[in-house]
């Protein structure tokens, strides 16, 4: 187990040793499929819920899940890759990098270009500590601003409507008799 510990802690500090947003998302997917997985488990376990609620409290609580851990996901990776990308073509740049980087002519009609990478040419230049602390910053400030707009906006109001349309076809489900009895050859005299 210790070796196993270790080998995860690990692993956990090279993906995300520079990559601070990467490791928000990583871990609040993990807490949404975590707290989905208890939600689930406490209604099942659930004595005082019959199997006819259980089925529907368990349908509907994977539905959340899905949309819960979906959404977070797709809104905080796309964030974070699209404010990469602007900090990465020099779109977004501390002034005393841009200043630094405008100084070899070679780069100074790159920055801001979409085929333009800071990475590949700041290497072993004065600024490149500063401008990787910078980019970490704002990327994992993005990122953060996107898991909000994820868990509380956008999240509850997909919920919400798939609820909505959930319940509708539950409760149509359960009056599929009575319509099925008075759209067929019923005749109001037969017993049944």
């Amino acid at each position: 187990m210790h070796k196993t510990l270790n080998k995860l802690s690990t692993w956990f500090a090279d993906k995300f040793s520079n990559d601070t947003a990467g490791m928000l998302i990583c871990t609040g997917a993990a807490g949404w499929i975590l707290s989905s997985l208890a939600q689930i488990g406490g209604i099942i376990l659930n004595k005082d819920f019959s199997n006819e609620q259980k089925s529907y409290m368990v349908y509907q609580e994977f539905a959340d899940a899905i949309v819960n851990i979906g959404s977070f996901t797709l809104i905080t990776l796309a964030v974070k890759k699209y404010v990469k990308k602007l900090f990465e073509t020099g779109k977004i740049i501390p002034k005393n990098v841009l200043k630094e980087l405008k100084q070899k002519k070679e780069y100074k009609d790159k920055i801001g270009k979409l085929d333009f990478n800071i990475n590949d040419v700041i290497g072993d230049m004065p600024c490149g500590k500063e401008y990787n602390t910078y980019k970490d910053f704002g990327v994992t400030t993005a990122t953060v601003g996107a898991s909000i707009l994820a868990t509380n906006v956008v999240t509850p109001i997909v919920r919400n409507m798939m609820a909505t349309k959930m319940q509708d076809n539950y409760i149509k489900a359960k009056q599929v008799k009575p319509q099925i009895l008075q759209t067929s050859n019923y005749h109001p005299n037969l017993k049944i």
